[in-house]
Order: C-alpha cells, then sequence, then structure tokens
C-alpha cells in the first residue's frame, strides 16, 4: 500500500469514527433519553446498537423492494429455536465496522469491552438446532436467498443453568429485562391463533367454532448478509390475550380472573420446551407449536396475495421449511387455510401443499420422533387431527393400490399409530407432505433410509436427500477466533470468510518457518482467555500450558458425556498409582444443559461437578489433572470455550448422532477430534485425513450386531480391573461421600440394566485412544500441524456451502439482487 492510499483510508476511518461518535451521542440523548455524564454502561450499549442498526437498515428495506420488485420466491424456515447469541457483535462483523466502534466508543470515553459483555443472549433455542438455524439464517442472508425465519419470541427461553451443591438448578432467564434494542416490535401484524371449540359440518364444508383464541404478535430483527447489502427478517411471534376474553371477564366483575386468563393465553410464548414430564406441559408444548406455525403460515399467505391472485403460482413463490418435527402442525395448517379459508378444492389443496413444504429430520432414534396422542389433539386442534385423518386415508389409499394392500405395510405407514394409545406420527406426516426430505450427514441420511423411514424410501427413493451440515465461518471463525482469523488473513487474505474452502491453501504454509509457533501462540492466548473466566466464575485456576479436551453439548445419554467421566476417573486413579510418572497435564472441560425433567441427565451434571471437586482439591493430583464444568452453556460462552480447545470430543454412540456441528467448529478453531465413526464425523474424518483424527470405538454395524447379539455389560465389568475400579468408586461414594449412594443408579444403568448406549464396550478402545492422544501432544511440532490440517479440512463444513446446496436442490430459489450501496463521499 503507497502513502496516498493510506492516507485516504486513515482520513476514511477518521470521518467514520466521527460521524459514529455523533450518532451514537444522538441515540443516547434521544433514543435511550440520557445524558453522557449520568449514562450507566447499559445505556451506551443501547445507544451505539441503536446506531448500528440504522445502517442495517437501509439495507433491510433495499432488500425488502428488491424482493418484491423482483417477484423472487422466498423460503420461510419454520423451527422452534433461533440461537442466535448475541447480535451486535454479529451485525457489527457483518458490517465490519468493529475498528470504527471501538475508536468511537474510546474517543467518548466508554469502556468498550465491558460495554459489549453486557449484550444477553437471546434466550430463543437451546442447542445444535437452533444454532444451525442461525448458522442458516445468516448463510442465506450471505448468499442473498429471499427468506423469512419464523418461530416464538420466548420470554424466558428455556432457563438459565445454576450449578448449586454441584446440582443443576434452573432459574428464569430473563434476557428481555433491560429492553432488545435490535427488535421491531410490528402492532399492526397481528394473527387470531385457534384452540379448542368443536366441528360443524354442512355439506362439503366444515366450520371450526367455539374456539379459544389467542393473538400472535410480531417482532423483526433483520439478519444481515456479510459482504453483501442483502438481509433478510427473523419473524418470532409473541402471545397477546385477546381483548374480548379480557373484556368478558372485566365486564362480568372478575378482575382476577382477567388476570388469569391473560397469563394464560400468554404463557404460550413464555418458555421454550416447558417440562413435558405432565400432561399440562406436554400440552402446553402441542399450544406452542401450532400457535407460531398458524402465524407463520397466515403472515406468509397475506405476503404472497399483496401481490397474486389464486393460489396456483404458490409453489413457484412460496418454500416452506420445517426444521425437525416441531413445525410439522403447518402441514394441516397450511390445509385448513386453502381449504376452509380460501375454497380451494381438497385435492388442489393436498397437491400444492405437497409442492411447498420440504422436512429436515434430525433424529435416528424412534422415540425422539414426535408423536402426539389422538386424545389430546382432537380437544386441543380439532379441525386439524380431521384433516390429518383425511390425508392418511388418501395416502393409505394410494399405498394400497401402489402395494396390492398389504396389511402390515398399512400398519407400519400409517400416520396413525394403533398401538396402546393412538397417536398421530408428526415425522411420517412431514414425510408424506413434502417434496423434499434430508438428513444432515451422510450416514445419518443413509441410516434414515435404512430405518426409520424404510418404508417411505422405497415408496419415493426421489424424495430423501442429504444436506450436510455446517456453521458459519464469520462467527465461529472471524468472530470467536479474532488471533487465528487475523492469521489466516496474512496466509490468505479476507475471502476465506465466504469461501471458506480457500482455507486448503494452509497446507503450504506448514514448512514456513515460524507459521506453526504463530498458530501455538494464538491457541495459547485463547487458553489463558478461558482460563481468566474459569478463574472468574468457579475459582479454579488452569494451566494454560495442558491439553484442553472439551465436550461441550446438550446432556444427554447418547452423547455419552458419562464416558468421558470413565476415563477421566481412570487418569484419576492411574496419577495416583503412578504419581512419579511423566503425565501430560491435561483440563477437562464440560458444560451444557439437562432437560429440567431429565433425571439421569442432571444426575451426570452432578458426577460431573463432585468428581471435579475431589480431583481438583486432591493434592495428590498437583496440577496434572483439572475438571470443570461451566454452567449456563450459550452461544457466547461457546465463542471462548472452542477456540481454547485442543481436543474435541465427539463420541456419542455410533448410529446415534445425526450430523453435529460442535465437531465442526472445534476443528475449524484447530482442535482434534477424539470421536466414534457417528454423524458428520465420518466427513471429517475423509476431510482432515485418518492420521489427524482420533477415531474410537464400535462402529454402527457393529453396534447393531452387539445388539442383536445379546449385550452383556456386566461381563464387560468383571472382566476389566481398571473399568471395574472406575465404576465401584463412582458407586461407593468415593465422589460422594456426604452420600454413598447417590451414583448407584449411574452404576445399575450401565452394569445391570443394560448400558443401552454402549459405554462399556467402548471403554477400552476409548482410554487406548487418549492414551495416544498424550503421546501426539508431547510433540508439541506435529501436534499443531495436524491442527492446522484439520483447520484446512474445514472448507466444506461451511454453512454457505448447504445453503447453497438448499436454494438450489430443494428450494430450487435465486439470490435477489440488491443494488450496491452508493460509494462515500471523498
Amino acid at each position: 500500500m503507497d502513502l496516498t492510499q493510506f492516507e485516504h483510508q486513515y482520513e476514511q476511518l477518521a470521518r467514520d469514527v466521527g460521524a459514529f461518535k455523533r450518532a451514537i451521542s444522538t441515540k443516547l440523548m434521544y433514543t435511550v433519553g440520557k445524558d453522557p455524564v449520568s449514562a450507566r454502561p447499559e445505556d451506551w450499549l443501547h445507544a451505539v446498537s441503536h446506531a448500528v442498526r440504522d445502517h442495517l437498515v437501509e439495507r433491510w428495506m433495499k432488500t425488502t423492494r428488491a424482493q418484491y420488485a423482483q417477484d423472487v420466491k422466498r423460503v420461510y424456515y419454520l423451527s422452534m429455536e433461533f440461537l442466535i447469541g448475541r447480535t451486535f457483535t454479529n451485525a457489527v462483523l457483518a458490517l465490519e465496522l468493529m475498528p470504527v466502534i471501538r475508536q468511537a466508543l474510546a474517543e467518548l470515553d466508554v469502556d468498550v469491552d465491558k460495554v459489549l459483555d453486557l449484550e444477553p443472549d437471546a434466550a430463543l433455542g437451546n442447542g445444535g438446532l437452533g444454532r444451525l438455524a442461525a448458522c442458516f439464517l445468516d448463510s442465506m442472508a450471505t448468499l442473498g436467498v429471499p427468506g423469512f425465519g419464523y418461530g416464538i419470541r420466548y420470554d424466558y427461553g428455556m432457563f438459565r443453568q445454576q450449578i448449586v451443591d454441584g446440582r443443576q438448578v434452573e432459574v428464569p432467564d430473563y434476557w428481555l429485562t433491560g429492553g432488545n434494542p435490535w427488535e421491531f416490535p410490528r402492532p399492526e401484524v397481528q394473527f387470531r391463533v385457534r384452540f379448542g371449540g368443536h366441528l360443524e359440518q354442512h355439506g362439503d364444508t366444515v366450520r371450526w367454532v367455539g374456539t379459544d383464541d389467542v393473538l400472535a404478535m410480531a417482532y423483526d430483527t433483520i439478519i444481515p448478509g456479510y459482504g453483501t447489502e442483502a438481509t433478510n427478517t427473523l419473524r418470532l411471534w409473541s402471545a397477546k390475550a385477546t381483548e374480548e376474553m379480557n373484556l368478558r371477564a372485566f365486564n362480568q366483575g372478575n378482575y382476577f380472573g382477567a388476570v388469569e386468563t391473560k397469563n394464560h393465553s400468554e404463557n404460550v410464548s413464555r418458555v421454550l420446551y416447558p417440562d413435558d414430564s405432565t400432561a399440562s406441559g406436554r400440552e402446553l408444548r402441542l399450544r406452542q407449536e401450532y400457535f407460531f406455525v398458524s402465524a407463520s403460515l397466515q403472515d406468509l399467505l397475506r405476503r404472497y396475495l399483496r401481490t397474486h391472485t389464486g393460489f396456483e403460482a404458490l409453489p413457484d413463490k412460496v418454500s416452506v421449511h420445517l426444521n425437525d418435527t416441531h413445525p410439522v402442525l403447518a402441514i394441516p395448517e397450511l390445509m385448513r387455510l386453502l381449504v376452509d379459508e380460501h375454497r380451494v378444492p381438497w385435492t388442489h389443496a393436498w397437491q400444492l401443499c405437497q409442492k411447498v413444504f420440504s422436512y429436515t429430520n434430525h433424529t435416528l432414534m424412534h422415540e425422539a420422533l414426535e408423536t402426539w396422542p389422538v386424545d389430546m389433539l382432537g380437544r386441543v386442534l380439532p379441525r386439524h387431527l380431521r384433516i390429518i385423518f383425511d390425508i392418511n386415508a388418501h395416502f393409505l389409499g394410494g399405498v394400497s393400490q401402489r402395494g396390492g394392500g398389504d396389511p402390515d405395510l398399512l400398519r407400519r405407514v400409517s400416520l396413525i399409530d394403533e398401538t396402546g394409545e393412538r397417536r398421530v406420527r408428526m415425522g411420517y406426516l412431514a414425510v408424506v407432505a413434502s417434496h423434499s426430505v434430508n438428513g444432515v450427514s451422510a450416514l445419518h441420511s443413509d441410516l434414515m433410509k435404512a430405518s426409520i423411514f424404510r418404508d417411505f424410501a422405497q415408496l419415493w427413493p426421489e424424495r430423501f436427500n442429504n444436506k450436510t451440515n455446517g456453521v458459519t465461518p464469520r462467527r465461529w471463525l472471524a468472530q470467536a477466533n479474532p488471533g487465528l482469523a487475523a492469521l489466516l488473513d496474512q496466509r490468505l487474505g479476507r475471502g476465506w470468510r465466504r469461501q471458506l474452502d480457500q482455507l486448503d491453501s494452509l497446507r503450504h504454509a506448514l514448512d514456513l518457518q515460524g507459521f506453526l509457533g504463530a498458530v501455538r501462540k494464538v491457541k495459547r492466548q485463547n487458553k489463558e482467555r478461558l482460563g481468566r473466566l474459569v478463574l472468574k466464575q468457579l475459582g479454579v485456576d488452569l494451566n494454560p500450558d495442558a491439553l484442553f479436551d472439551v465436550q461441550v453439548k446438550r446432556i444427554h445419554e447418547y452423547k455419552r458425556q458419562l464416558l468421558n467421566l470413565l476415563h477421566v476417573v481412570t487418569r484419576y486413579q492411574r496419577i495416583l498409582a503412578n504419581p512419579d510418572a511423566q503425565w501430560v497435564p491435561r483440563v477437562v472441560v464440560f458444560a451444557g444443559k439437562a432437560a429440567s425433567a431429565y433425571r439421569m441427565a442432571k444426575l451426570v451434571i452432578q458426577l460431573t461437578n463432585d468428581i471435579a471437586r475431589v480431583i481438583n482439591n486432591d493434592p495428590r493430583v498437583g496440577g496434572r489433572l483439572k475438571v470443570v464444568f461451566i454452567p449456563n452453556y450459550s452461544v457466547s460462552l461457546a465463542e471462548v470455550i472452542i477456540p481454547a480447545a485442543d481436543l474435541s470430543e465427539q463420541i456419542s454412540t455410533a448410529g446415534t448422532e445425526a450430523s453435529g456441528t460442535g465437531n465442526m467448529k472445534f476443528a475449524l478453531n484447530g482442535a482434534l477430534t477424539i470421536g466414534t465413526l457417528d454423524g458428520a464425523n465420518v466427513e471429517i474424518r475423509e476431510q482432515v485425513g485418518d492420521e489427524n483424527i482420533f477415531i474410537f470405538g464400535h462402529t454402527t454395524p457393529e453396534v447393531a450386531d452387539i445388539r442383536a447379539r445379546g449385550y452383556q455389560p456386566r461381563a464387560i465389568y468383571e472382566a476389566d480391573a481398571e473399568l471395574r475400579a472406575v465404576l465401584d468408586a463412582i458407586r461407593d461414594g468415593v465422589f460422594s461421600p456426604d452420600d454413598p449412594g447417590r451414583y448407584q443408579p449411574i452404576f445399575d444403568a450401565l452394569v445391570n440394566w443394560g448400558d443401552h448406549y454402549l459405554l462399556l464396550a467402548d471403554y477400552a478402545s476409548y482410554v487406548a485412544t487418549q492414551d495416544r492422544v498424550d503421546t501426539l501432544y508431547r510433540n508439541a511440532d506435529e501436534w499443531t500441524r495436524r491442527a492446522v490440517l484439520n483447520i484446512a479440512g474445514m472448507g466444506l463444513f461451511s454453512s454457505d456451502r448447504t445453503i447453497a446446496e438448499y436454494a438450489h436442490e430443494i428450494w430450487h430459489t435465486r439470490p435477489v439482487i440488491v443494488p450496491a450501496a452508493a460509494p462515500h463521499a471523498g
């Protein structure tokens, strides 16, 4: 860069900083209503957020105008979760304004980092499903795919996780207490959502009457694309009581009843995943799912009818994507709207539905495929139950004609499970109604066709396809790991943010003098950053030179955090037995929430904390082993933990994890994976090479064979002395001396009750593989070289690639063309 160019960029930066200082000061005074002298850090956060938001609004308006002008096909992505994390940093990253914002706030004498850290994570999701949806929205906007995300504006999210005496305690997550400067309330956009009532038949017309109604009000958030003027919208629905319900109670003098009625109506959007251990909790979840799909379908049809008459063009202008089974009630709801409200003949309406809907499956476990009792569905949504019965009759009639009326086939594929309590199979409904059904990794898609949807794949093989998941490199590398991002920029330029396959060129840097050392320096800085967080939150001092072994994800038996703990205890007992050995120091990090009614998962959290307390306070261990459980796992916490990881634990039982995206984020940030051949681990191995990943355990066919032959976990327990010592220590209260029998249920589940997820079968292989991890970590350059090869192999796992495949092969939509912004005045 010559001096003239440098001076021009400096002058432009100075102009931008000056403009933002004025904008922030104006927002502080006229929007927040505060004077700089009395403003709190929270006030500055709102002021700078509104200033940045103004830049996005211009793009938003231009994109909307362009979509209408070009009459584009819009994609409507329906999901119960959108785990978007902090909006401010994502917006600033998309606009590439962080240097300007930092300088502007510094010149206003505001502590930048303190202000930015005040923004709460949006409590709109829990785990991988919601984070995937957020990555997809980012990529849709970045690629110009015109669309909306539709979900629920949860008042309190799932819950805020606290650890009290080692146990998970759930408290409300008051993420909206301080207001949300990023959302636009839309009181003019409200739709009536109906529940209960009964049906009246008049000839061929069915009327749904006597319903209890709730209003869905829209709140919009701008989703910016990176390196483009294009934006999209996340529209979330909040429940409001209808005026007539309130007025009826007030007119009767029942003021408390009016309040109770309002609260009951608005409970629909209070929390994510209410406790489903009770009938009332399960019914609330059913109401939630219908609430948001009904409002979303009404909204998208209203938008479609602005520029179209009739519904012939609906499949050409609308694609509705179902993210798992939670939004599947959208299918009978669209049928209801078309048939009952718009008088479209039933057969034609069904043809339209099958061209509009597509469905992503996220599970291989039959028990995780959502079903609803016929009685409950009939009571809460009688019209939809009738429509589902009609769809089933139409579908089974076609199957009977094709298959010669095989009664066993009809029973297996029926949308109604007639065994025991009659239940509606929502996954089956999604398959029958969708023109595309995809899995989320190559292995998952193959297993899906061979197991849970086998009969349907034989009926319609052309409907089934794979779309391997991906993650956005903007959030999970550029933002989460600025040190590594800067190093990549020096080597590759900035283009990898949109073309992640450019990382492949890192292979040519492996032999450059100082490069491996620079990568290692960044990793150590990230470990130091995590260490400061752990010391502040937990009071545990971590050694940044230790190997950071990380498993952060939803706590569930199939994800096998418990197998990780078995190795931790094995390591602990080995250290005590041989204290003079040259141990590789290790820090084992856990984080994740357990569903509030999931007792075994919560017991695993307690065991983790009990083990951590014993090991961290045992002077015989010294600094050779530390264990920490970091509470309230979130996107912003993940942005600190993942870049610090040396080893990524992806250890689910083969054949149970659909894909995983944590495995991609860790590898992208230079962690080596230890894992089974499950989910996307299979494709990661293909991309990074066998020697750069630690694979252990039984494969999916081997798991099936073990179960078919009759698995005997007690025999493994009795034959392996080291394993037996570990399990006996857990059973006998070594880690719970205050309550020696606390972990008997865990021992029983593994030894006496079948060890459903084959922890004991994989234990020896896992521990031996962990020994290989230690051996490699002793060679710092070789470890770092393999870490770089992991980063270089992650080009396939960009959510941009995934969304491009969805847009081209499933949604059949083209990018919107948004005019470029006018250049700055020079």
